[in-house]
Order: structure tokens, then sequence, then C-alpha cells
């Protein structure tokens, strides 16, 4: 797709999602949020539903949580418009409960719409419902900073997925804050790879194994958060690589990820009113 036909994709299924009553979750809702992002990224950040502030504006992660999640990607010197961010869920559950499986299996077409209109090379899941999706049977505790390849019935005809913590878990609990700017430091590495293994396949569909689980913890037992989870490549991977260039010109080359500045020792309260998807 050219950029035009990808923002044009973009915005139709917006227009269908603020109009969708195919789940009880509507009759609740103040908006629907599709999703927002550049459409010419090759990376794709999917949560697991809206919570209360995302609902009154209609827009996705723009709590504490989608603070956070901001600071995760300046962290590796991504900016949130560099790439697309939505939800497994469009509309938000009362009182933030867990997106249940037939309002998943609602929304699951308009999800997959979205990825077969980016085409993305990674997406990264935010949390264990968005994990679900992707890694099937996966415990959040051991797969998180681990990439494997995703199914092309998702809608991503070949990319790989990349698991994170909810940033909401990491407001929470502070070893899941440390796990997840761990974690977030490989995702350039992960685009990197994906990127290289589908330019191998576009020239000899034989010569690109599948995507490998190369970010696997070496050191942590499972469900050990605060272990570093791989290693971040000293790659210069930008998020957006097909802008148009009379609206979007090229991001400049950047150096390899910088580890944050260590974050207080305090847990942090969550509001029960934000983004959802604690664990």
């Amino acid at each position: 797709m050219t950029h035009a036909e990808r923002r044009a994709a973009l915005e139709a299924i917006a227009d269908e999602v603020r109009a969708c009553t195919r789940c009880r979750l509507h009759r609740s809702r103040t908006n629907a949020v599709p999703g927002e992002g550049h459409p010419d990224t090759e990376v794709v950040f999917v949560g697991e539903g809206p919570g209360f502030n995302e609902d009154r504006l209609g827009r996705p992660f723009v709590g504490r949580a989608g603070d956070l999640l901001v600071k995760l990607l300046g962290s590796i010197d991504w900016r949130r418009d560099e790439v697309y961010i939505t939800n497994v869920v469009k509309c938000r559950p009362p009182d933030n409960r867990d997106p249940q499986p037939d309002e998943i299996a609602a929304c699951q077409p308009y999800l997959r719409r979205q990825l077969e209109a980016l085409d993305p090379a990674l997406i990264v899941t935010l949390g264990r419902h968005s994990m679900g999706r992707f890694m099937p049977g996966a415990r959040i505790s051991d797969a998180h900073g681990t990439v494997r390849p995703a199914d092309p019935a998702t809608g991503a005809r070949d990319a790989s997925v990349y698991a994170l913590y909810h940033p909401a878990a990491a407001l929470r609990t502070p070893a899941i804050e440390r796990a997840s700017y761990e974690d977030v430091a490989g995702v350039p590495a992960a685009l990197e790879a994906s990127r290289a293994r589908r330019a191998r396949a576009a020239v000899n569909p034989r010569a690109a194994e599948p995507a490998a689980d190369v970010f696997a913890a070496t050191t942590a037992a499972p469900g050990a958060a605060t272990e570093p989870r791989g290693v971040a490549l000293a790659v210069d991977a930008r998020p957006v690589t097909r802008p148009d260039p009379a609206t979007h010109p090229v991001s400049p080359t950047v150096p390899p990820p910088r580890p944050p500045d260590p974050s207080p020792m305090v847990p942090s309260p969550v509001d029960p009113d934000d983004q959802l998807g604690l664990f």
C-alpha cells in the first residue's frame, strides 16, 4: 500500500470502530478508541483495552500508563508519533474489568484489518491479554522480553512479536518497572532482526528463517522479572522507514539505546481508572 492508501484504510476502520455495536461494551462507552499513530510505521504496540482517560478522550494510552509508555519509548530514543498504538478491545470494559472472550472476538476483525493495512515488521504486546492474542498459552512472567513469529492469521503477514509487561503493571511494581526498561531496550534490535529477515524473504522466500526467540532470558529463572532478558544490540533502527517526504521527513540516525535513569524504589499508586492491564 501507499502512504495514502494506508491512511485511508486506517481511517475507514476507525470510523467503523466508533460506530460499532458488536458487543455489550458499546452500551457503557463514552468514546470508542480505534488507535492512532504513523501510517508508515513498522512497529505496532497493542495494549489490552481503554481505561477511563482513554474512554473520555477516544485515544489510546493517555493516562498515567500512557505517560510511562512515552518514557519507555524515550529510553530508546523513539517517539510516540513514530509508532502505531491500539488495543485488543476498542471500548472500555466497565470498571476496568478484564475483557471477556466474546468481547475480544468481536473486536478481533478490527485489529486484524489494522495489521493488514500497516503490515508491521514488529508487534509489541503490552500486557497478558494482548500477549495472549499473539503468543497463545505463554505466561507473561516467562515471555516478557522475548520475540516470536507472528501467526499470519492475526493479520500480520510477516512480523515478529515482542512481549512487554503492561505499563500499568510497572506503575504498581518497581521490579516490573525495572524489567520493562530492560525489556524495551531490546525492541530496536528485534525490529532490525525482523526487518533483515523480511528483506531476505523478499529476495528469496526460502532464505528467510522463521523469527527466533533470540531475546529469551539467559540468566533469569522463570518469573524472575528483575533479571535482564537479553541484549540490546547496537543498531540504528527507527520505527518509521516508509515515510512520505512531503509530510513526514525521515528521522535521523540515532545512537544505541541508553539505559533509563534509576527509578525510585517507592511503589507508585495505580489509579483504578487508568488503562487496563495490570498483569
